[in-house]
């Protein structure tokens, strides 16, 4: 086979290369791209479809209905798959190709994998300007496709056949390395991708991936466990990175032999299961009181697998100044944040080397006992909140409760941006490992239903997605319904109708402003009384789905049982309410005017300017 060629065009090699790419899952070697999402256009459909539809009983490609959307379900496909196995979007130049960026800061903001081809210009300018085409006057090598350089983690334009040879395997380097995960894409010019080149034959052999688990540095270990011992009241903080490492089960087993009470991040959330004996809840601005309150006192904080975002550290408020921190991390730049001290590694690796190394330490016993004490009126507080009252319309916390209790432990609950992440962060009982997906790295409205849609694909019958969403993620994006309905992927939809983007409404009135462009009754309509309302059982219908819209909690109920026995897609909806809110978690730096006529704008500034006195400084 040595120095063997095979012909073939760009395309075609292309796809030959994907398909010949593996990795393990549980022992077993499967596919390393499991599929694609893609929607074609003149830019991909004459060459790359051409190669596609040759190999899709290999390489299943999904008709998205939205650039974005489909980008987006194959990032859900990749979380389900714990950065496992990864999808590809495929998209024409231009408009096609741009719909696709924000899903690319989503997969960037949460270091997820997703390949990400699009076509693009002539490389030879010949037919110049052409279709779609963006022209710079003074760069003519500058075209759409350069706007995925600020949300990709790899990035490159195939300029001649032979470069695939080097870029697709450090394209695949980047999206499997725990440090730099993310998004890679590769652009494609319409020229390039219909010429023949001779490609070594052995370039497509079938080539086995594994995902590296670097252990960390001798003496950073040493360094951890020294200041470890000295704490009186640490605190866990279990990040996305424990998860996506499978880290899971040693992080719980930790945290209670050495009595270490354990928050999570929105991203860690489904690491442990609800009542787990050292859990504490979540951590930050959508998190727990008991979190918040042992967050407050804790002397030595352990951070595994997290970047540290703002809603997990209020805005870095939520630990006092003298607090010191063990980072651990896979990434460099995440574990030296904060004046931390890294221990850079695979949270596994570094946690087994960490627990060897502690011989017998273990925390004085109070202090679990403190955290049980304070999760238990946490969840005391939750259940009064979730029980049903004669209220007109329900919270979010009372829908939260039906819909959890209605979940089976298979079942992965989804949801993204607006109110639901804070409202299931807090009332969300989880009931199974790696159960649980908000999206609230890039808090994307309209990822909610996308990204069920490639949870339900990686599931593939074994339990259902949950989708929670709000009427506005809805009306943003809600096509993959309708891509559900088409490939037979079943998902629960529950829309909660609270008259428009209620806890933005919040944030708004909540810092003096009054109600202004968020409610629909704020908004400028012809009739501010009573503006009309989507009918979302009628448009779910419409769109091949089960739907059903409910008038009461028990309606919800009922619904519930319903939805779980339907062989579809199935879409609930229900009124909410917009001004109740689940209690609890830390405050968040936002920015106030500091000049205002308005008394109400005034005492928000002041309450900015003394809650910002106790933020913590770093870097």
């Amino acid at each position: 086979m040595a120095g063997e060629t095979v012909k073939l065009t760009v395309g075609q090699a292309l796809v030959r290369y994907l398909i010949n790419q593996h990795t393990e899952i549980n022992g077993e070697r499967v596919q390393l791209f499991a599929g694609v999402f893609g929607i074609f256009g003149h830019g991909n459909v004459t060459c790359l479809s051409e190669a596609l539809e040759q190999v899709q009983d290999v390489l299943p490609t999904w008709r998205g209905q939205n650039e974005q959307s489909m980008a987006l379900a194959a990032i859900g496909y990749g979380k389900a798959k714990l950065r496992r196995q990864i999808m590809i979007a495929t998209t024409s130049v231009g408009p096609g190709a741009t719909n696709m960026v924000t899903a690319a800061g989503v997969a960037h903001a949460n270091r997820l994998p997703l390949l990400l081809i699009s076509g693009d210009t002539y490389n030879n300018r010949l037919p110049d300007p052409v279709l779609q085409q963006v022209e710079h006057y003074g760069e003519p090598s500058t075209t759409v496709n350069d706007s995925f350089r600020a949300v990709s983690r790899y990035w490159d334009r195939i300029t001649h056949p032979a470069q695939i040879l080097s870029s697709l395997p450090q394209a695949i380097a980047t999206m499997l390395d725990p440090a730099d995960c993310g998004p890679a894409f590769i652009g494609l010019p319409q020229d390039i991708q219909e010429i023949v080149y001779d490609y070594p034959v052995a370039f497509f052999e079938p080539t086995l991936w594994t995902i590296p688990r670097p252990r960390p540095d001798r003496d950073q270990v040493s360094a951890a466990v020294a200041l470890l011992k000295t704490a009186k009241k640490p605190l866990i903080i279990s990040g996305g990175g424990v998860r996506y490492s499978g880290a899971e089960e040693a992080l719980a087993r930790f945290a209670e032999a050495r009595g270490i009470p354990m928050a999570e991040t929105i991203a860690g959330k489904g690491a442990v299961v609800h009542d787990h004996p050292a859990y504490v809840g979540a951590l930050g601005i959508e998190g727990t009181d008991a979190a918040k309150e042992l967050a407050e006192g804790a002397d030595v904080v352990i951070a595994v697998g997290t970047r540290l975002q703002d809603f997990t550290t209020g805005s870095w408020t939520t630990f006092a100044r003298d607090s010191q921190f063990i980072n651990i991390n896979a990434a460099r730049f995440d574990a030296r944040k904060h004046r931390s001290l890294p221990v850079v590694g695979d949270a596994l690796e570094s946690l087994n080397e960490i627990d060897a190394a502690l011989g017998d330490w273990r925390c004085d016993a109070a202090r679990m006992e403190e955290a049980r004490v304070l999760y238990a009126n946490w969840n005391q507080m939750l259940d009064e909140g979730q029980a049903p009252t004669n209220a007109a319309v329900p919270s979010y916390a009372q829908v939260i409760a039906v819909v959890n209790k209605a979940a089976r432990p298979e079942d992965t609950m989804v949801t993204a941006a607006g109110g639901l992440p804070g409202e299931t962060v807090k009332n969300w009982r989880v009931k199974a490992l790696n159960s649980f997906d908000c999206e609230f790295g890039f808090s994307c409205m309209g990822y909610e239903i996308a990204g069920a849609w490639g949870h339900a694909i990686a599931k593939d019958g074994t339990g259902v997605p949950i989708v929670m969403v709000g009427d506005g993620s809805y009306m943003m994006m809600n096509s993959d319904i309708y891509s559900s309905v088409l490939s037979g992927h079943k998902m629960i939809v529950v829309v909660c109708d609270n008259g428009g983007f209620g806890v933005i409404n919040r944030l708004q009135t909540g810092m003096g402003v009054p109600g202004f462009n968020n409610l629909l009754k704020d908004s400028r309509v012809l009739n501010k009384d009573n503006p009309r309302h989507v009918d979302f059982a009628k448009h779910a219908e419409a769109m091949g789905a089960y739907a059903r819209h409910c008038d009461s909690l028990a309606d919800l109920e009922a619904a519930m049982e319903w939805a779980q026995g339907t062989d579809a897609t199935t879409v609930i909806s229900i009124n909410s309410d917009a001004y109740t809110w689940t209690p609890g978690g830390a405050d968040w730096y936002v920015g106030v005017p500091e000049i205002n006529d308005r008394e109400s704008i005034r005492e928000a500034r002041k309450g900015q300017e003394a809650f910002r006195a106790k933020q913590r400084r770093g870097v």
